[in-house]
């Protein structure tokens, strides 16, 4: 058995990020930029109004109490039509622009309108500047947006739209197929014949990748064949960044994919018995230039899981540029004894876990284990990362590796009023 750690390394030391592409805007969320962006424009364009109001001018309101004239209105959108003098105001919507000669905003709820709605009453000393959005407020011209590494939020393409911007050069999200193999599988939904499973796993990594940001492609399923499987293979390495395969890899006769994968990839491909458990069998090669990475990963559901988030996952997103490459890890404390026996390899272990009033992190059950117990797993939202030893008694702090971070937090109780 080799270490997690060595098998991490020989997975992202075969590895580079995506060529970058120009992407649209609509297309960059989650990506990671490959160019500096500098403002070409300032924002605000032009002095506006921060709130609804009456446009005026400062100087008119040193007595305190004073009575102007309203010789128009200005909605966001306009332009001004005449420009503003001493002793008159200009009603106004937030976003218009300031008439020539007005300085600063009263808001509406300050002002007091006469019936006719030719005049209003301002009680206080307005402040030049008040309630106006001065040019380049927010941005300048020549202004730095975006640097290369920055992961594109909703607000950088905000920004990036602000300035007239429709694509950007960044790294793409990576195409990764999914190949399911085993005589054993089916999709139908028909009644399973005899000796037939459903393909569980397929669907697993599809939704997986999606979650992660990555772009699915359905490689679908291939029976325990060499050949068929390398032809497989051959074509998701053609059509895809990464293919992403399941079962075939442990010591059984027809696990066909740990010997494909050798043959395709050459000396950069491995297969390795990592001392993790679940997940110990795992396959991994690059083929190509400059070097497309394909997965094998155990047939059992859990397995694949652990397989994906220690493996994969990180593997994907350094292809995609993104500098934090895992899972967030917590310190965790037990509210429940993790059992185990020395075997000289590290357990990985599905729990539920939440936050309690002290601030810590708490795991409140360990789920059922067994690498074929899928829906044992469904409410996990982490792993625990268990050493080897002799197990855990409660109290003790162990890492856990976040896989939902919303689900950390406990439901508040509604209440019924």
């Amino acid at each position: 058995m080799i270490s997690l750690n060595e098998a991490q390394q020989f997975v992202l030391r075969a590895l580079t990020a995506l060529t970058p592409v120009a992407l649209p805007l609509q297309d960059a969320l989650g990506c990671v930029a490959a160019e500096e962006v500098n403002a070409r424009e300032r924002v605000p364009g032009f002095s506006n109004a921060a709130m609804d109001g009456y446009a005026l001018r400062a100087a008119d309101t040193l007595n305190e109490s004073v009575r102007l004239s309203v010789t128009g209105s200005v909605m966001a959108g306009d332009v001004p039509a005449k420009p503003l003098g001493a002793g008159e105001a200009m009603r106004i919507m937030t976003g218009a622009p300031l008439p020539s000669g007005a300085d600063c905003v009263c808001m509406i709820e300050e002002v007091t309108i006469d019936p006719d709605g030719r005049a209003v009453l301002i009680d206080r000393v307005v402040r030049s500047g008040e309630n106006v959005r001065h040019p380049g407020e927010d941005i300048d011209v020549g202004q730095v947006l975006i640097t290369p590494g920055t992961e594109l939020g909703p607000t950088q393409l905000g920004v990036l739209a602000s300035q007239g911007f429709t694509s950007l050069l960044a790294h793409p999200r990576p195409r990764v197929g999914v190949l399911s193999t085993g005589n054993e599988l089916t999709s139908s939904p028909e009644a399973l014949p005899a000796g037939k499973v459903r393909d569980v796993n397929r669907p697993l990594l599809l939704a997986l990748l999606r979650q992660s940001g990555f772009i699915p492609v359905d490689l679908g399923t291939v029976e325990d064949d060499a050949g068929a499987i390398a032809e497989e293979l051959r074509r998701g390495v053609l059509a895809c960044d990464a293919v992403v395969s399941t079962g075939g890899v442990s010591v059984g006769d027809v696990d066909f994919v740990k010997t494909v994968i050798g043959e395709l990839c050459g000396e950069r491909a491995r297969s390795m018995q990592v001392a993790i458990r679940p997940g110990k069998p795992f396959a991994f090669g690059v083929t190509g230039s400059p070097g497309t990475p394909i997965f094998g990963l155990p047939g059992n559901p859990v397995s694949l899981l652990v397989g994906f988030e220690l493996f994969v996952r990180p593997a994907l997103r350094l292809l995609a540029r993104h500098r934090v490459l895992e899972r967030p890890t917590l310190n965790m404390v037990l509210d429940c004894a993790l059992p185990r026996r020395r075997d000289g390899k590290l357990h990985l272990v599905h729990v539920v876990a939440k936050f309690h009033e002290d601030g810590r992190l708490h795991a409140e059950r360990v789920v059922r284990g067994g690498s074929h117990l899928l829906s044992a797993i469904a409410d996990a939202n982490v792993i625990a990362i268990v050493p080897d030893g002799d197990g855990l008694d409660i109290g003790h702090i162990v890492p856990a590796m976040i896989l939902d971070e919303d689900r950390l937090i406990p439901t508040p109780v509604r209440s019924t009023l």
